[in-house]
């Protein structure tokens, strides 16, 4: 059953994705080219006209086809764009970029990071990241640079199977003090950068648009702590405020999962864990353009081909991530690390956000069907000229709002039953 705020094919989309031709600011390069050298500049007018809509044959090939009931599918109304080459040169290839979303990309390339798949894992955890690239924006933009205000926050840490596990604690502004809803949520990164500070927008946005408490997880990083040590601290960490909310003033019989990225993956896992090992099950999932398949298979699907390029996520950053996060070249086979495979029978209703210019878009736009194919109610929402990584940029652009918003209204339906 289609969504009905947009009663939406995919040949449809297709064909909403091309109108967005009409509203071409000046173009700009912003990617690597095929020789990997870094591109910057101006493009033809006529280039970004002939390629302003996604390939009708990945559009065809796309694992959405065949939607079965259980899954509802919108997409956001048609943002103003602006034309950004994400890939350079790659197959001519020149996306309709949100043009908020293209003043943070630009940012970003301000600070030149230095390519992550070159580095290694301690060198890339210091890289300029989007987080930065939102503060640089605000600051061009004469604006706070100052995270959104909460009821309170609090950093402790909660047992787990090696040790404490940090967590950070948010309260959202105007609510209860006692009885909250709660979300466990989990940051993105690959398992291997970023933390809870990187994420700190994303879990503030949640808190306060949910009215929720909010429990980020520090779970342990590869390589450090390769997979899936990731999933036993986060499943340790689901599994205590299942059980003692109450001591934050929380609802341990309302509690949620969310995550962005592999923080997706980890939130999906949670349920699978909780299904296998007889834990307590979350009531919703909320899972931001997840990971749902480590194979190499998945190296090749259409959004990783069309986007190989792409920023902030490109297909050799996430290579990158395997190379360091996997413990074994079988474990891609493991349900944790690819639940594509899993037998996802009996897991909660799920929320799943897209974005249109991500490598992991097929990945999430096949774990819906799944989802949805196994009787569970999945809404599905697609944000069209928006790359990874902008759910956490609401301080500056606009469809970020609009996507915790979503979030937000199935939270609180879920909390309400």
């Amino acid at each position: 059953m289609i969504s009905s705020k947009s009663q939406l094919s995919w040949k449809t989309v297709a064909g909403v994705v091309a109108v967005a031709a009409a509203t071409i600011a000046q173009p700009a390069f912003a990617g690597y080219d095929e020789d990997g050298s870094m591109a910057m500049g101006s493009s033809s007018r006529n280039s970004a006209m002939s390629n302003n809509s996604m390939d009708d044959r990945a559009m065809a090939s796309s694992p959405m086809n065949g939607m079965s009931s259980s899954l509802m599918m919108s997409t956001n109304p048609m943002p103003m764009m602006s034309t950004l080459a994400l890939g350079g040169r790659y197959k001519n290839q020149v996306r309709r970029v949100d043009s908020q979303m293209k003043s943070v990309l630009m940012s970003l390339m301000e600070l030149k990071p230095k390519p992550v798949e070159k580095l290694s894992p301690a060198n890339a955890r210091v890289q300029p990241n989007i987080a930065d690239a939102v503060r640089l924006t605000l600051t061009k933009q004469r604006r706070s640079t100052a995270p959104e205000a909460m009821a309170r926050v609090l950093d402790t840490t909660i047992p787990g199977p090696a040790g404490a596990v940090p967590v950070r604690v948010y309260w959202p502004r105007n609510a209860p003090s006692s009885n909250l809803p709660v979300v466990v949520y989990f940051h993105g990164g690959g398992f291997v950068l970023f933390d809870r500070d990187t994420y700190d927008s994303s879990a503030r946005a949640l808190s306060n648009a949910a009215k929720c408490m909010v429990v980020s997880v520090g779970y342990r990083r590869a390589p450090e702590g390769r997979l899936p040590a990731a999933h036993e601290d986060s499943y340790a960490a689901t599994q205590w405020v299942m059980n003692n909310a109450e001591r934050w003033g929380g609802d341990s019989g309302r509690v949620a999962v969310a995550g962005e990225s592999v923080g997706g993956n980890l939130a999906t896992d949670m349920c699978l864990m909780a299904k296998m090992r007889g834990g307590k099950m979350p009531i919703h999932q909320v899972l931001v353009y997840p990971v749902s398949d480590f194979r190499p298979v998945a190296l090749n699907a259409p959004s990783m081909t069309e986007n190989r390029y792409a920023k902030p996520l490109n297909r050799a950053v996430v290579a990158w991530f395997g190379k360091y996060a996997l413990p074994t070249p079988s474990f891609v086979f493991n349900p944790l690390a690819s639940p594509l495979l899993a037998d996802v029978r009996g897991l909660p209703a799920a929320t799943v956000v897209l974005a249109e210019i991500d490598p992991l878009r097929s990945q999430g736009e096949a774990y819906a069907r799944k989802l949805a194919a196994a009787g569970i109610p999945t809404n599905v929402r697609l944000f069209k000229g928006v790359t990874h990584e902008f759910f956490g940029t609401g301080a500056v652009v606009n469809q970020a709002k609009q996507a915790v918003s979503f979030v937000a209204a199935d939270l609180k339906t879920a909390f309400n039953r």
